[in-house]
């Protein structure tokens, strides 16, 4: 079995449940549709990305191991989160929840040479275009303090492929404005049972 790295947020509330809410239940049922829960980060407030666009996030980074190929993991976090309400209208819109396959194992996929190219998007690209099939490791994880810091609560020594740093590494490099503002909730670690 393989691990499963995935990035897991919400900003808006879900059938009345805070954010918070929304990623502990979304790990529980990740699990309950096969994917083995092995452990989580704390929850974080994390500020809106891009900048004002809409109220603080909660974050959490989960692991969980399987033997599905990475593509029908992906249809499982997609059946989730439209099981929590997500319709994808826009790019980086204020959202119930949001699920990112993070990384598997430490593969590369589809190739070297796609991921490497997604990796130097340009900001201004990056608001614009996403990536028709999927990437892995996720070309923006190394630059994101919201996915970095839960991360490194959870698995601060799985190694990027390709920048060969570890998460504690990719952490540390990242400016201090990248950390503005992101602190853990006091609120339960997520424990797989998506249980409150």
């Amino acid at each position: 079995m393989t691990e499963h790295y995935v990035s897991i947020g919400g900003n808006l509330p879900v059938n009345g449940s805070q954010p918070w809410q929304t990623v502990t239940a979304s790990i529980g049922e990740l699990g309950r549709r096969g994917l083995l829960f092995k452990a989580s980060s704390r929850i974080f407030s994390t500020p809106a990305f891009p900048a004002g666009a809409g109220p603080d996030f909660a974050n959490a980074v989960a692991v969980f191991e399987t033997d599905l190929p990475a593509g029908e993991v992906l249809a499982i976090l997609h059946e989730v989160e439209a099981l929590f309400g997500r319709m994808r209208k826009a790019r980086w819109e204020a959202r119930g929840l949001d699920l990112d396959l993070l990384a598997v194992g430490n593969w590369i996929t589809p190739n070297l040479s796609v991921l490497q190219d997604w990796m130097q998007l340009t900001p201004e690209l990056q608001r614009q275009e996403a990536p028709p099939e999927l990437i892995l490791p996720h070309p923006r994880l190394h630059e994101r303090g919201f996915v970095l810091m839960p991360f490194d609560d959870v698995s601060p020594d799985w190694r990027h492929p390709v920048l060969g740093l570890s998460v504690a590494e990719m952490l540390k490099a990242l400016p201090t404005s990248a950390l503005e503002g992101i602190f853990a909730l006091d609120v339960p670690r997520p424990d797989g049972s998506g249980s409150l």
